[in-house]
């Protein structure tokens, strides 16, 4: 039972993340610009960290999970079914976001319901790098800020900040994935190019996500416990599945 409400709380937290995020973009992306749609990711995957992270650990994010697997703090089994559930949320949300562009006179900003690109301002070469670096940073920041329990009611501010950081950078570039649930849902919506290159927005943020893995244990005391530990309730690392 635990497990079910770990898995229903990823795929609900993957869901909102996608609809108020990307729906910044598709409807306030000409008149908010960049600053709107970084601060609505930051500010709700802040919230999510708060509501649901008692529960899942808030990854919402396949590369997160990435990172906590080869962290040694999920099993494999855990982490496909958060995978699993991550991307369908997004679909969800994506689908959602398409009706109300089909039926609800909701006009989409982006042109592309908000996909991830590269082509008129970054090539694929540096899409690749991009992604990696803003992955590596938001996972890292992920990964040491949860191991660190005496600063542990500031997590899901580091978290939010470095999330809403990587927006500021990518969003007139890619778009931003540094999440390859957030990319996939509305490139299956959107289809065409948006779907050609929907692999570079899985491939690259999960690399981002095993290299912040590998440097986290350098940044992460050795005395500190895991939050997601069974004697100790998880906050944003969900426990070992």
């Amino acid at each position: 039972m635990n497990d079910a409400r770990r898995y229903a709380a990823e795929f609900l937290g993957a869901l909102l993340l996608v609809f108020f995020g990307v729906g910044s973009a598709v409807a306030a992306r000409e008149e908010g610009g960049v600053v709107v749609v970084a601060l609505a990711f930051g500010f709700i995957m802040l919230a999510l960290v708060y509501t649901i992270g008692p529960l899942s650990g808030s990854h919402v994010n396949p590369a997160v999970t990435l990172g906590v697997l080869l962290s040694g703090k999920i099993s494999l089994i855990g982490a496909v079914c958060y995978w699993a559930a991550q991307f369908a949320g997004a679909t969800v949300a994506s689908l959602i976001l398409w009706g109300l562009t089909r039926w609800g006179d909701v006009v989409d900003q982006t042109g592309t319901l908000g996909s991830n690109g590269y082509g008129a301002h970054i090539n694929l070469g540096g899409t690749m790098v991009l992604e990696t670096v803003l992955t590596f940073l938001f996972v890292l920041v992920v990964l040491v800020v949860t191991s660190r329990v005496e600063h542990a009611g500031f997590a899901g501010l580091a978290i939010g900040l470095a999330l809403g950081v990587a927006h500021l950078v990518g969003v007139a570039l890619d778009g931003t994935s540094v999440n390859p649930a957030r990319s996939f849902g509305p490139a299956v919506f959107d289809g065409g190019e948006s779907l050609r290159q929907l692999w570079v927005f899985i491939v690259f943020p999960l690399l981002g996500g095993a290299l912040a893995a590998l440097v986290a244990p350098l940044l992460t005391p050795t005395d500190q416990r895991y939050r997601g530990e069974p004697e100790q309730p998880a906050r944003h690392s969900p426990r070992r599945s």
